[in-house]
């Protein structure tokens, strides 16, 4: 690994926690339908306006001890988690596709489906507006990712969003409709096959965890849970790794 390499590395994971913190901000607010380009931040428990030290992130969590500056009231371990993740997954972008196109495709997506993973966890719904600006990067993967035919693309569109409405309109909110087109746009952006495998990973992941809160009594069977962040990890996972997974999936079937 050479030094050009070590430093792109660093710095997109900076810009990765960044961009974490930032879109924690947004879901927040956007939960409390407040606006998130006015207002400096604030703590939540006692409003006391945070100082630009108490924002850098990862490290400002720390130098705190995890606790407000003013009140000493417990920040939730999430802001922290959230910016480490993001850092982690905008530095495996490069690592995987390095200096490349497919690296500014694949990062602007994910800045999207973490911005719609957090709204979905904080407010069960997925804005139309998040998945309308994945449609130009879909759009624009047919060139900077042309591994994948328009064909596959077109079949992609509907093969996993279909189902998913024909589910819904037999069972009652089997998936949300912010689930659906996420899906649909997401399955042009990834082709037919790579979307099966983001759908299958997020039937894995969302079953996982909706078997977990049943079990500790925190959800009751049949209550509606949030299935977005599993189809976003599902569909990261596809764009980074779904080549190698499908062959390493075909190779047991046929070898």
């Amino acid at each position: 690994m050479n030094a050009l390499t070590m430093i792109m590395i660093i710095v997109l994971t900076m810009l990765g926690a960044s961009v974490g913190s930032f879109l924690n901000v947004v879901a927040l607010r956007r939960s409390k339908e407040e606006g998130f380009l006015t207002g400096r931040s604030c703590c939540m428990a006692c409003g006391c306006t945070l100082i630009w030290h108490d924002l850098i992130p990862v490290i400002s969590w720390f130098i705190l001890f995890g606790k407000c500056r003013a009140c000493k009231v417990r920040i939730s371990l999430r802001y922290v988690l959230i910016e480490i993740i993001t850092g982690f997954v905008f530095a495996l972008v490069f690592i995987v596709f390095g200096f490349a196109m497919m690296t500014l495709l694949t990062l602007a997506v994910v800045m999207i489906l973490l911005a719609i993973s957090l709204i979905d966890l904080s407010t069960m719904e997925i804005p139309n507006g998040l998945n309308m600006m994945l449609v130009p990067l879909a759009i624009a993967a047919i060139w900077i990712w042309s591994d994948i035919g328009l064909a596959s693309r077109g079949l992609g569109f509907f093969v996993v969003s279909f189902p998913m409405l024909i589910v819904t309109m037999i069972i009652d909110r089997a998936f949300g409709g912010g689930d659906i087109k996420l899906m649909a746009v997401c399955g042009f952006l990834l082709g037919w096959q790579n979307a099966l495998l983001a759908f299958f990973i997020a039937i894995l992941l969302g079953g996982g965890w909706a078997i977990y809160l049943i079990v500790t009594h925190k959800r009751k069977k049949g209550e509606h849970m949030v299935f977005g962040p599993a189809l976003c990890i599902g569909v990261l996972l596809a764009i980074l790794y779904g080549e190698h997974i499908l062959a390493w999936y075909l190779g047991l079937l046929f070898f």
